[in-house]
């Protein structure tokens, strides 16, 4: 133990604490010379600011094995892991607690920011843009790792070491999904730093032409695809672990991944009307702006306390520091792109609407649109509570309100926007639009249509499927037009080689199309029934027969358990009602079956082992398995987008370091 203003550290926490401090000196070292570099021109500073980011990598990533090794090792001297651990955890339970709480969770997105930087500093392209780069990444970091040396330090010693520790939040150590999901939400959040870096840069030097455009499209795809992975991810812990069988209640917090994901969504579309038409350059500045520090407010939501919610486990000083941040980044960022407005105004005008990118725009107007409802639907009640003092919130009816009617026109803009051509189609009349779309609008009629046909009388689902009809014919049209033009389906892989980007974005539109059909689905026809069972003694529930053959208790020496056997049907489930160590709140643990027209979904809600009884709520979401496979999909296509060769024209690039245009 070393003894240091009058608290015991241990040489964990001492270590880890000298770590930070060395990362801190070499992130301020990255953003001095950085800006020097850049203002002087001087490639031994940029030099020099790569191998300071290095040091900050390196260093942060010292700090954060030595967080999850005092974990591991049960290191109770250090009061985040005598707050959030305990020595009966199992292994993963301890990996995960890392990031249980407000410290660990901070210097998790310390290590990745650092990480980014360090790629960007082996990857970056030598031109005026980088030591800017450089420096706006450690911008970031410096305010990151000196978060964790003051008011979210992991590495503060305990007075009186305890024998034991307190554990993790039940809700975390319940699932193993709280060791992806929110690794992928930071991997998301944080990767957006790097076009926000980049976008930063061109405004400081003047380079706004495509350049940090091209040269970000891959770190946007891979940030965009870890948040698109982060939300489907946290839907499905919420699925698997809430028990009400839903995956999202616009929650605040999930609200505050969607809204970043939105911006994010707009702005890889929007980008392209930048690269080929030469539009669009403010538009696409303040989008990537708002968009990175829509991750701040977010974290600030998830982190502050100021909202209740399921997945905010933390409250202190921190919230108004992380505002600060938010404000930091937006004036500069909004402050930047107003000095120079005079030179990223548009040079050309859109031709005509009914173009791909008059479609595209139109689709970017939506998400914004959709962001901002989003986040007033969010804030509303800290503002009410801030000015009036009450205690209010904003339920799920307010967001269905336009998330419905929203949902569908940008079904509608997604299927028309690939099949148009840019500029204008044909000569912009209506029957010009017609010969492009009539297919996918002859779906979209038969598919509603059909719909009523069997059944679905709720218009919104109907509606749905229609759309949903038309944007697989659009890109079943797309693609058979290119594969007859090369001779036939051999041709396939050979076109998917050749364009990569352009396939990816099929198979993600794609994704979208099954992600919709199953919340469509699964929001209308949801069904659930509570029953009080007893064992041996069937009843009939949602159509089914349920029977609770077996129930007991299960102990582990991190929790006990209440495990009912139910079947359901020909299906065996076992239900659970965990109570873990030091934590009296119990967490039920659903048991669900999947399959792909509907899961087969038992929680249960009470149970008395002695008088044998057991009360159980069954479940029905129709083809909610569609959504996870959606998301697949579009993963999957993000995953081809990105691996696109990275190509641009010669007066797109950057010129030279220290050579003027």
């Amino acid at each position: 133990m070393l003894d240091f203003l009058g608290y015991n550290f241990s040489h964990t926490g001492a270590a880890g604490t000298l770590s930070l401090l060395l990362a801190l000196g070499f992130a301020l070292v990255a953003l001095i010379s950085g800006v020097l570099a850049g203002r002087r021109g001087d490639e031994r500073l940029t030099e020099m600011a790569r191998y300071a980011t290095w040091g900050n990598f390196a260093f942060v990533t010292a700090a954060i094995g030595l967080l999850q090794y005092a974990i591991l090792t049960d290191d109770f001297s250090v009061r985040y892991v005598a707050s959030h651990s305990m020595t009966v955890s199992p292994l993963w339970v301890k990996w995960v607690t890392l990031w249980a709480a407000l410290e660990g969770s901070i210097l998790l997105w310390a290590w990745i920011l650092s990480l980014y930087a360090f790629l960007v500093s082996l990857t970056a392209r030598r031109d005026v843009l980088r030591p800017w780069v450089l420096a706006v990444m450690a911008l970031s970091v410096v305010f990151f790792v000196g978060l964790n040396l003051t008011v979210a330090s992991p590495f503060t010693p305990v007075v009186d070491v305890p024998q034991e520790g307190r554990g993790p939040n039940p809700l975390l150590q319940n699932h193993w999904m709280m060791a992806v999901h929110p690794v992928l939400m930071y991997l998301g959040f944080v990767g957006l730093s790097v076009p926000f870096a980049y976008a930063v840069a061109a405004m400081i030097t003047g380079r706004l032409g495509e350049s940090w455009l091209v040269q970000t499209r891959r770190w946007t795809l891979v940030a965009w695809g870890f948040l698109s992975a982060a939300i489907a991810a946290g839907g499905w812990w919420s699925y698997e672990i809430l028990g009400w069988g839903g995956y999202w209640a616009w929650d605040p917090v999930e609200n505050a991944s969607f809204i970043p994901w939105l911006l994010a969504t707009a702005f890889l579309h929007s980008v392209q009307i930048q690269e080929r038409r030469r539009m669009l350059k403010t538009w696409n500045i303040y989008l990537i702006v708002f968009a990175y520090a829509a991750t701040v407010l977010g974290t600030f939501l998830t982190r502050s306390g100021v909202v209740e919610s399921v997945h905010a486990f933390s409250n202190g000083p921190i919230g108004p520091v992380f505002l600060g941040f938010f404000v930091v980044l937006v004036a500069l960022g909004v402050g930047l792109a107003t000095w120079r407005l005079p030179e990223i105004r548009d040079p050309h005008s859109l031709d005509s609407p009914v173009s791909r990118e008059g479609s595209i725009l139109g689709g970017n107007v939506v998400f914004v649109v959709f962001a901002l409802l989003v986040v007033l639907g969010t804030l509303f009640p800290v503002l009410v509570e801030a000015v009036r003092g009450i205690r209010t919130s904003v339920g799920e009816p307010f967001y269905n309100f336009f998330a419905i009617p929203i949902g569908l026109l940008l079904l509608l803009l997604m299927g028309v926007g690939p099949v148009l051509p840019w500029r204008k189609a044909g000569d912009g009349s209506l029957k010009s639009l017609w010969k492009l779309a009539q297919w996918p609008v002859l779906a979209f009629v038969a598919g509603t249509l059909l719909a009523f046909v069997f059944g679905i009388r709720n218009p919104g689902l109907a509606l749905t499927l229609g759309l949903c009809a038309y944007n697989v014919v659009g890109l079943a049209g797309l693609v058979g037009s290119s594969v007859r033009a090369r001779g036939g389906l051999g041709a396939l892989p050979g076109l998917v080689r050749e364009h990569p980007r352009r396939y990816g974005a099929y198979l993600a539109h794609l994704g979208i199309v099954l992600m919709a059909i199953g919340i469509g689905f699964s929001s209308t026809y949801k069904a659930r029934q509570e029953v009080t069972l007893r064992p041996g003694t069937p009843q009939t529930v949602l159509g089914k027969t349920v029977t609770l053959t077996a129930l007991g208790n299960e102990r582990r020496p991190e929790r006990q358990s209440i495990v009912a056997t139910v079947k359901v049907g020909n299906e065996t489930l076992t239900p659970k009602v965990n109570t873990y160590v030091n934590m009296p709140q119990t967490v039920a643990m659903p048991a669900v079956k999947y399959h792909l027209m509907g899961d087969t979904y038992v929680t249960l809600l009470a149970a008395d082992v002695n008088e044998k009884w057991a009360t159980v709520a069954v479940i029905d979401s129709p083809l909610v398995s569609w959504i996870w496979w959606g998301g697949f999909v579009l993963l999957l296509g993000t995953g081809l987008s990105v691996t696109a060769p990275v190509r641009e024209t010669v007066a797109a690039r950057a010129l030279p370091q220290g050579v003027t245009a």
